[in-house]
């Protein structure tokens, strides 16, 4: 059975309020869990003590029996101190898609051309 560290919704609409569980990878998001190891709010602010309330003892213990973290509660796991998150890094994500530089390209001829045409 595969473990996962995960987020549960629960809360209202526009409300939203997680708890920190342990379930099986194949059980729903909100569905059964195998057990409760914190809770996170995300309407408090980032500095509030209460915003990611986590049990770290039996959280070392899950993650001893191969548990694995989503990348939302690794970060939680790694502001605790109980694991080491590497950072992410895509470069490609602030390129233009192949339609935006073909306009580019285009506007760029079009400027040398009316740039001729100036010094002419």
């Amino acid at each position: 059975m595969s473990l996962k560290i995960r987020l549960a919704r629960g809360g209202t609409k526009k409300r939203p309020f997680y708890q920190i569980v342990v379930a099986d990878a194949r059980s729903p998001r909100d569905g059964r869990f195998i057990e409760k190891l914190g809770t996170f709010n995300p309407l408090l602010e980032k500095t509030a003590e209460n915003r990611v309330v986590l049990d770290t003892e039996r959280a070392k213990h899950w993650l001893s029996h191969g548990a694995q973290p989503t990348d939302r509660v690794l970060r939680f796991l790694d502001a605790a101190g109980l694991v080491k998150r590497e950072a992410r890094n895509n470069p490609s994500k602030g390129e233009p898609g192949t339609k935006a530089k073909e306009r580019a390209e285009e506007k760029a001829a079009k400027a040398a051309a009316a740039a001729e045409g100036a010094a002419e």
